[in-house]
């Protein structure tokens, strides 16, 4: 519905703004109050995750019995491996990129004629229909609003919270393929999109293998393909903060850089020696390296170096297990990109098994509650304390950050943000797991030695 010019007008005041930014009020209903018209009739539509929803609940899909997420401008998921993390991720850009997803799949010619129980396998992989049963249940938690009064006289709104429950069945089944992403996701298998050192087309896959990967795969080309023209890809640069590339080069790619190699018939990715020696190809390289360049070209694709903060349209930032194959200190330069895609407005979801990741969202919450600055974040990661990270680091402080244990066993999750060592709940005080090994050697170890000092003393 086209509004009137003037109450277009009003609506674009300062006052309008910040209301509808804050409540998500719609502008047509809104202006009905104000022109005493009623609203138009609107057929329901299907309900979709928007970016200032906070909250999902998620009952008996696959292993997750009971989840329920607060998001956070990052948001932490630990715990053992099957339990159920990288499902929710995967339900989560599934809910989010409804559209999206129908209109990758129409693309490649990737039809599930219907039937629900075959698109539950191509979407989240073979063998994966049964995640889906007639107990499941997915809520997402969101304000319902209620004007009372004229808005031209007095305004007032009563909230309270609600659960919307979802439909999954309905959102695959109504909601038309629309190309606009909302959600980028880098799956845990992205080494596998780079066989032979160049990614593979959506196409290329089978229809067994999940959507995360095959679309990935597709970004990945789509941004080789791009960048083709250019034969170096890393250092180059108007891409990433000069710091960002200082320790990279440090750290990552010592003595190497990234190239596309154009000599063959089928184009691939190289690190060539700096000093103009000889290319290695991606099979050759170490672990690390093959780990991270998708995690960087993924990078390149969400900071962009344009005056807008953000690749339009995408709001959701998903990165599973960050840290594989990389050395603590390479993790610790990661995780500082982490915080520039939070810094530029990105809802940042990880998944790890990583203690050090969860030992950088611990001194993030201690050091904004102490009321410490950038630079003593900056510190903590060996940072240079460049006038541009200070800033960021600063910004960083008053974000949000949220961490949530995978129980396997039974299936919940737990809130595990504080990270108390003192908590009286294992998944807390080991951080998920992850700081139990460590725990239990130094009790051992201490143990022992206690054992050892007594021994000696005794035989004196």
């Amino acid at each position: 519905m086209a509004l009137a010019d003037g109450v277009r007008a009003r609506l674009l005041t300062k006052e309008f703004r910040v209301l509808f930014s804050k409540y998500e009020l719609d502008p047509v209903l809104t202006a009905a109050h104000d022109t005493g018209m009623p609203p138009p009739s609107k057929k329901p539509k299907p309900p979709v995750l928007r970016t200032k929803t906070q909250h999902l609940q998620v009952r008996n899909f696959g292993p997750i019995k009971s989840a329920d997420i607060t998001f956070g401008n990052l948001t932490v998921l630990v715990g053992p491996q099957a339990s159920g993390k990288s499902i929710l991720l995967q339900l989560l850009k599934l809910l989010v990129d409804t559209a999206q997803v129908k209109y990758e799949f129409r693309r490649a010619g990737v039809d599930w004629d219907d039937e629900f129980k075959l698109f539950m396998e191509v979407y989240f992989g073979e063998g994966m229909q049964r995640l889906f049963t007639s107990k499941s249940e997915m809520h997402l938690g969101s304000p319902e609003f209620f004007i009372k009064g004229d808005i031209k006289n007095e305004f007032k709104i009563d909230s309270r919270p609600s659960k919307q429950r979802i439909d999954l069945r309905d959102l695959v089944s109504k909601t038309k393929p629309r190309k606009q992403e909302k959600l980028f996701f880098v799956p845990a298998q992205r080494v596998l999109t780079l066989r032979g050192g160049w990614p593979d087309a959506f196409s290329y896959y089978e229809s067994g293998v999940p959507f995360t990967v095959r679309e990935f795969s597709e970004e990945l080309r789509l941004l080789m393909t791009d960048a083709a023209s250019d034969e170096t890809l890393f250092p180059v640069p108007r891409r990433l903060k000069q710091e960002y590339r200082d320790l990279l080069k440090q750290h990552l790619f010592p003595g190497f850089d990234l190239k596309i190699d154009s000599n063959r018939a089928q184009k691939r990715l190289v690190l060539s020696a700096s000093d103009g020696g000889g290319a290695l190809p991606f099979m050759v390289w170490s672990a690390g390296q093959r780990e991270f360049v998708p995690l960087l070209l993924s990078l390149y694709h969400l900071l962009t170096p344009a005056k807008t903060a953000r690749r339009k349209g995408v709001e959701w930032v998903v990165i599973e297990e960050l840290e594989m194959g990389l050395h603590p200190r390479a993790i610790s330069v990661v995780m500082l990109m982490i915080f520039e895609l939070m810094q530029r407005g990105y809802r940042v979801c990880i998944s790890t098994h990583s203690p050090q990741v969860l030992e950088a969202v611990w001194a993030l919450k201690h050091l904004r509650k102490s009321g410490a600055n950038g630079r003593a974040l900056l510190e903590v990661f060996n940072a240079p304390m460049t006038p541009g990270m200070i800033a960021l680091a600063d910004k960083v402080l008053k974000k949000s950050a949220k961490v949530y244990y995978f129980n396997r066993e039974s299936g919940t999750t737990r809130d595990i943000s504080q990270l108390d060592p003192e908590d009286e709940f294992d998944g807390e005080s080991g951080w998920g797991g992850l700081s139990e090994f460590s725990g239990r050697a130094n009790e051992v170890v201490a143990r022992a030695v206690a054992n050892a000092g007594r021994k000696e003393a005794d035989d004196i």
